[in-house]
């Protein structure tokens, strides 16, 4: 019995399938936002922000209002970190921001600001209702957790985040203007408007916020199903060696 090696366009070939269908098994979510542990586990959705090595977690809880989890590490650790809905506009000034850094005993509060300019951060009530809010400081990043109520046709909105390195008497200093700082902003889709089924039963009922994330991780299933047909390339050219 003779053995015929595969001429080399065939093993090319071969070897161009296997790197193809593996690709497409590689988890697309991001070590950032799939580390993140937390307690109450209330976080279906979760987006590794652009900039700033921020995450973003949220809930939806009905047809008004989300919870929130945004994590980000401060560019010192004395600083502050800001996560922010601008209901004007798309960049830092004119949005409703929630604000967490330690006061002078060490303690993590989170405060609301009404950022008028970027000359003017103004501690005060904000546009939209926001409860629940509390801060936690741990392994170099912040955290802010808080429920914010929107009116209920807001399916989308465009958000804002910010790190700075420090406060001053109980003020957020100003943070750098680097590209990463100018460019952290986006929209943030909330959820779906409600809509017919095409069978003519019920209407639907919103669905829970989706992750901005343009590649979602591949369901097991399909990993399964392209993890088989990867075995059955590498059977069927063995068999033909």
């Amino acid at each position: 019995m003779s053995f015929n090696h595969p001429n080399p366009p065939s093993l090319r070939l071969l070897l161009l399938t296997c790197a193809s269908l593996l690709s497409l098994t590689s988890p697309a979510h991001s070590i950032t936002c799939s580390s993140q542990k937390f307690s109450n586990n209330l976080y279906s959705n979760c987006t590794d922000l652009p900039t700033l090595n921020a995450s973003l977690y949220w809930n939806h809880i009905n047809s008004s209002s989300f919870s929130i989890a945004f994590v980000a590490p401060p560019s010192k650790p004395d600083g502050w970190i800001a996560w922010a809905i601008n209901p004007t506009g798309t960049g830092m000034a004119g949005s409703q921001a929630l604000i967490a850094f330690k006061d002078s005993k060490g303690m993590m509060n989170v405060k609301t600001y009404n950022i008028s300019s970027y000359s003017s951060i103004v501690e005060g009530k904000i546009s939209f209702e926001v409860s629940g809010s509390r801060a936690e400081y741990s392994a170099g990043s912040m955290k802010i957790y808080a429920t914010v109520k929107l009116p209920e046709t807001m399916t989308e909105v465009n958000h804002v985040w910010q790190v700075g390195g420090s406060v001053v008497d109980g003020v957020p200093a100003k943070h750098e203007f680097q590209p990463d700082n100018l460019n952290a902003k986006g929209k943030l889709m909330l959820r779906v408007a409600k809509k017919a089924h095409v069978s003519g039963g019920p209407v639907g009922s919103p669905a829970g916020a989706p992750s901005p994330n343009p590649n979602p991780v591949p369901s097991s299933g399909y990993r399964n199903n392209v993890m088989y047909v990867l075995f059955m390339v590498i059977v069927g050219a063995l068999i033909s060696v």
